[in-house]
């Protein structure tokens, strides 16, 4: 938790005005439900190295140095959070919106020694060119990782692969190498800008790309969808008001990005909800899963670590609604449940039933507490007998109709599935074939609906069949190749019919 420099300022930053900021976290209360690391963004930089080579600020702006602006905010008990890259040019040097060349690359173990001589505790490192392979990306953050773990001072270690680059950051879990990573595009101020995942992204789109890699998140380790916009006055109150409450229930860093020093007691209200906040920073470090999305109305369900289950009751369309589901759905067992609703604080008890009229572009949440957890859904692979590849979604697309095919056994989101009651689930959708479906047709995902042609059955034998069609899984005519389609046939038992969970 914490805020940062860009969404509001970009490059019209100095040390006068991160000092005001870290002193208006403090007033305003938000140092004290959590918001810690202050994180200056792009144009910090002196545009030369000195004649050693180290990283300097810009003495126009920073005139009293970066270590004084870590002691600064290290006496308010705050920490100091810094911005670079693996290029060679910063993203606003790539840009010439701001002169120089110093990027990290060739200077990974200097420029880290040098944060941590700063005392910074936070590193933003954003990839800002459209050079390099997945691979050489996975190369070069690991390199700054561990020249970070060298200088023996804990430092958050925040990476984008995405920036003016393929979109690396949903291919993969990047725990491995990073604390967090931004899955999507940058963020703006605005609620959908229909982009799928391109720049820039509106608070929808970006949900739509996170909400799918909820199996990577885990303590240590956090799917990053970008910056708040809370309080920059581009989206209604009811839109902020979602904005927080999905970024909370998605267990995602909340970093804000607003002029604290101007908050309003509406956006300060939203910043400090401490039930939300507390959702958030849950010690088992779960990020929300889909329990159901009929294009309009979606549910996203967060076990926490004392036995609660928070749930997001979330309408996508612009008129208001009534989105519903059950403490069964959520993963509580019982007939006797207390709905802490997460906005009002108000209470109320439920036999199972969870329900809300909720406006357009709303999201209502409860702390659902009471009855029992059900054992979490274990993740698994499908691994095809014949062929030895595992049920794969094509190119990792979280669209519906995106075709199932097989592909190399891998651990990404995109072979990770998981079973709740006769549906399988797998990127928040749900494995799917069209209602009309004959032999021959091609398995799909599509937006869980509970429907005959979502329901599948695995059977003793290794098959597994449709329950509309009652036709099996099939790899199209026993292919073994990476990206043999996967179709419905008439069951036979063959290998390429036979599935085991991997």
């Amino acid at each position: 938790m914490g805020w940062n420099s860009w969404n509001t300022f970009g490059c019209n930053i100095n040390e006068a005005l991160i000092r005001q900021m870290a002193d208006a976290i403090v007033s305003t209360g938000m140092r004290d439900r959590g918001y810690q690391y202050v994180v200056v963004d792009d144009c910090w930089f002196n545009p030369n190295r000195d004649s050693a080579g180290n990283l300097q600020g810009d003495p126009s702006r920073f005139p009293s140095g970066m270590k004084a602006l870590g002691d600064y905010l290290h006496a308010r008990n705050l920490k100091f959070g810094i911005y670079q890259v693996p290029a060679a040019e910063t993203c606003a040097q790539y840009f010439n919106s701001y002169p120089g060349a110093t990027g990290s690359r060739g200077h990974e173990a200097q420029d880290a020694r040098q944060f941590a001589a700063w005392g910074v505790d936070f590193l933003k490192y954003d990839w800002c060119s459209p050079e390099g392979t997945i691979n050489d990306q996975v190369t070069a953050f690991a390199r700054m990782r561990d020249a970070l773990a060298a200088t023996g001072r804990p430092i958050v270690y925040s990476i984008n692969p995405n920036s003016i680059h393929e979109k690396t950051g949903p291919l993969r879990n990047w725990s491995d190498v990073s604390n967090m990573w931004r899955t999507t595009e940058d963020i703006t101020n605005a609620w959908d800008t229909g982009q799928t995942n391109g720049y820039p992204m509106g608070i929808q789109n970006i949900v739509n790309v996170n909400v799918p890699l909820a199996g990577y998140a885990a303590p240590g380790g956090f799917n990053d969808p970008d910056m708040m916009e809370v309080g920059r006055s581009g989206m209604t109150d009811t839109e902020q008001r979602s904005h927080f409450a999905l970024w909370a229930i998605m267990a995602s860093p909340l970093i804000a990005g607003n002029d604290v020093r101007a908050s309003s007691a509406a956006t300060l209200a939203i910043l400090n909800n401490a039930d939300l906040i507390a959702v958030n920073q849950d010690t088992l470090g779960l990020q929300a899963v889909q329990v159901s999305n009929d294009g309009t109305r979606r549910v996203l369900a967060k076990r926490l670590a004392n036995g609660d289950v928070a749930v997001a009751l979330f309408n996508q369309g612009s008129s208001s609604t009534t989105v519903s589901t059950t403490a069964a759905a959520i993963g509580k067992s019982g007939s006797s449940f207390t709905l802490r609703d997460l906005w009002t604080g108000g209470t109320s008890t439920s036999t199972g039933a969870i329900s809300a009229t909720v406006p357009g572009h709303g999201t209502a949440v409860y702390r659902v507490s009471g009855g029992g957890t059900t054992p979490p859904a274990t993740t698994f692979r499908l691994r095809s007998e014949g062929s030895g590849r595992c049920l794969d979604v094509n190119q990792a697309s979280t669209a519906n109709g995106a075709q199932m095919l097989i592909w190399d056994c891998h651990s990404n989101s995109n072979q990770q599935f998981t079973q709740n009651g006769q549906a399988l689930q797998v990127m928040g959708k749900c494995l799917d074939v069209p209602a009309n479906a004959t032999g021959g047709t091609r398995v799909q995902i599509w937006d869980c609906n509970g429907a005959a042609n979502q329901r599948w059955t695995l059977n003793s034998n290794g098959t597994v069949s449709n329950g509309q069609s009652g036709l099996c899984l099939d790899v199209n005519n026993g292919g073994t190749a990476n990206g043999t389609a996967v179709i419905v046939w008439t069951c036979h038992g063959g290998t390429n019919q036979r599935w085991t969970r991997a």
